[in-house]
């Protein structure tokens, strides 16, 4: 009876055995086969996407054969330099050129022994106003800081701390020839309103008016035989 018994449970599983193989179409084979995909053991074994990358990075980087002369920095040390030099390029192109503007740094500062931030264009507002309210000192010495920050501001003279304004005028001659007259005898009035309680007059404020525009007219002259180095006190 007992083998019997064990012959009639094998029974079902002889029969499947004897039943032809099923064969899915395509639609089916696809779901089985993203059915299986789908188990957590495959999901665990899958590569991630740093997986990817990194693996593709090295197939290039394995791909690569550059001839190496005897004496020749590692390929290590060339690929490294390369990468500074495209992490620079990228720098640029992001943040742009540095600007080392002269003109920025010139322009601003002291100006006769006081601190003063004003380009011309304001300077020379405010010495209209002095002179429409006829007050030539301040008009006078308003013009001449003016004539200054200009040169400075185009760059043809140079401010430094403890230059006088006569030696201004002289080093601003040497590049503006045709106009030393004129930077003197502003330099001289300026001094006289300033330092020595000059009143000034409307004429020696018209006779600065026109230095200025002649010197924004004029073109200097580069080859000045000393270097020029101004700040007018």
């Amino acid at each position: 009876m007992g083998l019997i018994s064990e012959v009639a449970g094998a029974a079902p599983a002889l029969l499947r055995l004897a039943e032809p193989p099923v064969t899915p179409d395509g639609p089916e084979a696809r779901e089985w086969i993203l059915r299986e995909l789908a188990k957590s053991e495959y999901q665990a074994a899958k590569p991630t996407l740093f997986d990817i990358i990194a693996k593709r990075f090295w197939d290039w980087f394995n791909s690569l054969q550059v001839p190496v002369a005897e004496g020749a920095p590692p390929l290590g040390v060339l690929l490294i330099l390369g990468a500074v030099v495209v992490a620079v390029i990228i720098a640029l192109l992001i943040w742009g050129v540095p600007r080392f503007n002269r003109r920025s740094r010139l322009a601003g500062g002291g100006l006769f022994g006081e601190s003063d931030e004003r380009d011309a264009a304001a300077i020379r507002r405010a010495a209209e106003q002095a002179a429409k309210a006829g007050d030539w000192p301040l008009a006078i010495s308003e013009r001449f800081r003016a004539i200054a920050r200009a040169l400075t501001e185009r760059t043809a003279v140079t401010l430094m701390p403890g230059t006088t304004a006569a030696d201004a005028a002289r080093r601003a001659a040497a590049v503006f020839p045709a106009q030393a007259d004129g930077l003197a005898n502003g330099a001289a009035v300026f001094d006289a309103v300033r330092y020595l309680g000059g009143a000034g007059s409307r004429d020696d404020y018209e006779r600065l008016v026109a230095l200025d525009r002649e010197l924004a007219s004029a073109r200097p002259r580069l080859d000045a035989a000393e270097p020029v180095s101004v700040v007018p006190r």
